[in-house]
């Protein structure tokens, strides 16, 4: 949590944000296979001891099938997060329910998808094992999820903008500034908690993004 890799890779045929693989003869099915099969081997070993062997093996392909489409581990990994990424943050979003405002509906998402990421096997694992994956998207550059992730937030914010229940402002400046916070709970929760003092559980914590989130967007 850079367009369609997130390595910055273009050997992509996909459409900008389309999570999985490269393009090519094969169809979005074989890629989310492979993908399948990456993300097995790396909540079985993790990111470094995966090999394209492994993931071709799991997935009943060859090598070179693999090595023609991605050129290494971590970019296969790379597609890998934004497949996982995107849909833990959109599978988060609620239903808009009658009499809910935009801001309602927004706020409710971030922290379900804050409490979510938590809960991802393959987010706590390479959190776990091999968090300097994560660096250059904290550091130096956005990943696709994090771009995918900016327009859904600038519309939510133009839906409350829209209603009234959102404070105005230049609409994709505030899904960033917005996503900064949400950023550092989903990455940095862990270090802050205390699961023996219940005022400093993560649910706690989420209660305090809650109103963060809350304080920040209303008018």
């Amino acid at each position: 949590m850079t367009p369609i890799r997130h390595n910055g890779s273009s050997a992509s045929g996909s459409p900008s944000g389309t999570p999985g693989g490269s393009g090519g003869s094969s169809g979005g099915s074989d890629n989310d296979a492979v993908l399948d099969a990456v993300r097995d081997c790396v909540l079985a070993v993790g990111v470094r001891r995966t090999t394209l062997t492994d993931v071709a093996r799991r997935a009943g392909l060859s090598r070179m099938t693999l090595y023609r489409r991605w050129p290494d581990v971590r970019s296969l990994v790379g597609d890998l997060m934004t497949r996982e990424w995107i849909a833990v943050a959109t599978g988060a979003i609620p239903e808009r329910r009658p009499g809910t405002t935009g801001r309602d509906t927004l706020t409710e998402g971030l922290v379900a998808a804050v409490r979510a990421f938590g809960a991802h096997p393959l987010f706590r694992k390479i959190l776990d094992v091999d968090p300097e994956l994560l660096l250059p998207y904290v550091l130096d550059r956005r990943g696709a999820s994090q771009d995918a992730l900016l327009e859904l937030l600038a519309d939510a914010l133009r839906e409350g903008h829209a209603d009234g229940s959102v404070r105005r402002g230049h609409p994709v400046r505030q899904a960033r500034s917005v996503l900064l916070i949400v950023q550092s709970f989903t990455l940095s929760l862990q270090t802050m908690t205390d699961e023996d003092d219940p005022e400093l559980a993560p649910e706690a914590f989420l209660g305090e993004l809650r109103d963060i989130l809350e304080r920040t967007l209303t008018p």
